[in-house]
């Protein structure tokens, strides 16, 4: 697609649904690189190039999405979406930034669970986990960075870490108790519970948008308490019939109205990212529920990590292997199990990040100021760090010593790790090549394994 054509001192013609339709079904296809990568493309098409929303326009939205528990650059496409077209125009976007990985995940998840004992892929699987470790390493390292601004937000970084690693306290109560802190602090010390944000686009020259800095705000998106009203009945009643048609056709002890409610606590909880709610996700999805196995795990976020969409799509993974391993259909239709599970995982995690957009976008139109971060947020930014160290180090445990502490130490993977850690600090290389690569080398160690190793 290129640009609406328009004379560089006018603003771009309106945009159609069709035209709208085709940018976010290619967006869908195309959104790799995490939240920070997914935003700047957004920013470059949006902005930049067609020019459909201003600078300003789109930072302060994207300020509120920032705010928002779940995956900001989806609620940003959802937000643009329905500034533009309305309700409709909200979802379509917010729907095809996730639809395209949920199909492309549901026929991974097919091949890893119909042939991952394979030889090659189970190789293949073998390099890639020791990267997805430095993968988490890195991203705490790269959300440390920009957070830990001072000894207060350290601090509450290592205590977070601390608390979940050894005492094993659960995710939402060390995210609770992070808000408290950063609430008190922020009234006793605001200065060191400032927020910086993550994410800044450049501003360019100033040409005409077609929704400009002084474009009023269309009629739809003024906000009224009756529209407040109709759309929090309509989410809320969406989420009711969809729980509670699940427990009526197969009981509410079942594996999927477990998933519905376990990945819409999730959902709840996603400050600070994907990394942030993956210990969350782990405690309940493996730990409590038993849907899958760690290493399984692991294998998932590999995947997560090389697909297009929000990174939070490795749920996805999460409910088709725990609908394939539970026999959801019966033994002889594991592909529908596992299919038919990961659906309702992902209509549950991303159906409060719609409601997020469509309760408060009305309101966010209406102060056009620039939004931050309040403190609890930021000591929550701050605790996540620590959790992600947690994480890393999880990982890190069951990748070298995958038969358990008194095991065998894996060496091939620690060197696939270590050298996974050094192209992404020294060499800054991405993620994508860093997993294909480490792929790459896994396959070929397996398979050379048998003629090297006595």
């Amino acid at each position: 697609m290129t640009a609406n054509p328009s004379p560089d001192d006018a603003a771009p013609a309106p945009v159609s649904a069709g035209e709208a339709l085709a940018y976010w079904l290619k967006l869908g296809f195309v959104s790799f690189g995490g939240p920070a990568g997914q935003i700047a493309l957004m920013h470059e098409d949006l902005v930049v190039r067609r020019r459909w929303i201003s600078e300003s326009r789109f930072l302060h939205a994207l300020n509120y999405c920032m705010l928002l528990p779940g995956p900001e650059a989806q609620q940003l496409a959802t937000y643009i979406g329905w500034l533009m077209h309305r309700t409709w125009g909200g979802i379509v976007a917010g729907a095809l930034f996730v639809l395209p990985s949920l199909l492309i995940l549901i026929a991974l998840s097919w091949v890893y669970m119909a042939f991952g004992s394979v030889p090659a892929v189970a190789g293949v699987f073998y390099g890639i986990k020791p990267a997805v470790t430095a993968i988490v390493m890195s991203a705490a390292v790269r959300i440390g960075r920009r957070t830990l601004g001072n000894a207060w937000l350290w601090g509450i970084a290592v205590a977070a870490f601390v608390a979940i690693f050894a005492f094993n306290l659960p995710f939402p109560m060390i995210v609770l108790a992070a808000g408290i802190v950063g609430y008190v602090g922020g009234r006793v010390a605001p200065d060191r519970f400032a927020a910086r944000s993550a994410h800044g686009p450049a501003a360019h020259g100033g040409l005409p948008a077609l929704i400009d800095d002084a474009t009023p705000t269309p009629p739809h998106a003024l906000f009224t308490w009756p529209r407040l009203a109709r759309v929090l009945l309509v989410c809320v009643g969406l989420w009711l019939a969809a729980i509670g048609g699940l427990v009526l056709a197969f009981g509410r002890d079942a594996v999927l109205p477990q998933m519905a409610w376990f990945f819409t606590k999730a959902a709840l909880l996603t400050f600070g990212g994907a990394y942030a709610v993956l210990p969350y996700v782990f405690q309940g999805a493996v730990e409590e529920h038993h849907w899958l196995s760690a290493a399984q795990m692991i294998d998932g976020l590999a995947l997560g990590e090389t697909t297009p969409g929000p990174l939070i799509m490795v749920v996805s993974f999460v409910g088709f292997v725990g609908g394939w391993s539970r026999a959801i259909f019966g033994a002889d239709s594991p592909f529908l199990s596992g299919a038919v599970a990961a659906g309702v995982v992902t209509f549950f995690t991303f159906l409060p990040s719609f409601m997020f957009i469509f309760l408060g976008g009305p309101f966010i139109e209406s102060t056009h100021g620039n939004l931050k971060f309040t403190a609890p947020l930021t000591a929550i930014t701050a605790a996540v760090v620590g959790v992600i160290v947690n994480l890393g180090v999880f990982f890190a445990f069951h990748v070298l010593w995958p038969e358990g502490g008194g095991g065998r130490f894996e060496w091939p993977a620690a060197a696939f790790g270590a050298a996974a850690a050094l192209a992404l600090f020294r060499f800054k290389v991405g993620v994508i090549p860093v997993v294909l690569v480490s792929g790459l080398v896994g396959l070929a160690w397996t398979l050379a394994a048998p003629f090297v190793m006595p």
